[in-house]
């Protein structure tokens, strides 16, 4: 493979007048140029893309941590994260999780070893202690609320948001509530957890764990916890769904089982996917796509540790 001492000979000129025809200095004579330009030509020379951005310092690669690739929420905020990347030039290197912790350390250490110039986690496995231990190796942004920790985030405060969401049902006469999760150990799930708890010692209500339903991230799973609310002796009359597909598959499975929505059943989703709006569920409007984007700017803008809150919003439909 030419280099570029091969050019300049090849071009009959110094290796600074290569460099600067490669670099397009304006100081070059259109004679020394045209040679420059000609010997590329002839040798068919590509620059060494690694040595070009060791020297400025950057590999214009961006990590992304997701568990899954196939799950809507993550994929809307691939799209805002892939826009931005698009318009600075930047390429994205998707590291897929499954939530296993050796793969997000793995993603961690190519921070370490200057293979990304930042990291961004879509939803997290490792604890604080690991987190904190690779961050002087170059930002790491959270989709999580991480005020008073070192990390920058862009989040939606979900303690905040559930609790809207239950004093919703609450006032539409709601006193059986439950909820779904993806997974318990999540962070953002603990906050939903916290609230659920909350809010049944503020309005004196029973707090019922068997309302609570673990592991539902698919349409399908929508199955589960009907399956689940037909056994129950006294079943919720509503639901909190922190995921508009797995709500889309509790309806339709619902529709199956002759039990009425909202009558039997209320129901609120989250992220105002297209699902929703195509099946007529209530739900909270999450902009993944923009907190996608404010993710990605957060990993490449040098201005230390930022957190910014994502506002939600409630659309009313016909299932509650």
């Amino acid at each position: 493979m030419t280099n570029i001492r091969e050019l300049a000979k090849i071009a009959g000129v110094s290796v600074s007048t290569v460099s600067r025809v490669l670099n397009n200095h304006p100081y070059v004579s259109e004679e020394k140029r045209n040679a420059v330009l000609a010997a590329i030509k002839e040798s068919n020379y590509q620059p060494n893309i690694n040595a070009i951005h060791l020297s400025l310092g950057k590999t214009f690669l961006i990590g992304v941590v997701v568990p899954f690739i196939d799950h809507p929420y993550f994929a809307l905020l691939l799209k805002g994260l892939a826009i931005e990347a698009l318009e600075h030039n930047y390429k994205l290197v998707l590291i897929q999780s499954n939530y296993e912790e050796v793969r997000e350390l793995d993603a961690l250490k190519m921070l370490k070893q200057k293979q990304i110039d930042a990291l961004i986690i879509c939803s997290r496995i490792c604890g604080w202690s690991t987190i904190e231990e690779f961050t002087p190796f170059g930002p790491i942004v959270l989709c999580e609320d991480t005020r008073g920790k070192d990390v920058s985030s862009t989040y939606v405060d979900h303690y905040k948001t559930f609790i809207f969401a239950l004093e919703y049902l609450f006032q539409k006469g709601h006193r059986k509530i439950g909820y779904s999760i993806g997974r318990n150990t999540g962070s953002n799930s603990k906050f939903r957890g916290m609230a659920f708890k909350d809010f049944a010692k503020d309005f004196q209500l029973p707090y019922e764990p068997d309302y609570i339903f673990e592991e539902c991230l698919y349409f399908e799973d929508g199955e589960r916890v009907i399956s689940r609310i037909k056994q129950m002796a006294d079943p919720p009359t509503a639901l909190l769904i922190t995921s508009d597909d797995v709500a889309a598959g509790v309806v339709t499975c619902a529709q199956r089982q002759n039990i009425s929505i909202p009558g039997d059943l209320a129901l609120i989703g989250f992220n105002n996917q297209p699902i929703a709006k195509m099946m007529n569920i209530t739900t909270i409007e999450i902009p993944l796509v923009e907190m996608g984007r404010k993710l990605f700017l957060q990993g490449i803008v040098e201005t230390g540790v930022t957190y910014q809150e994502i506002p939600v919003k409630l659309i009313e439909r016909q299932t509650v």
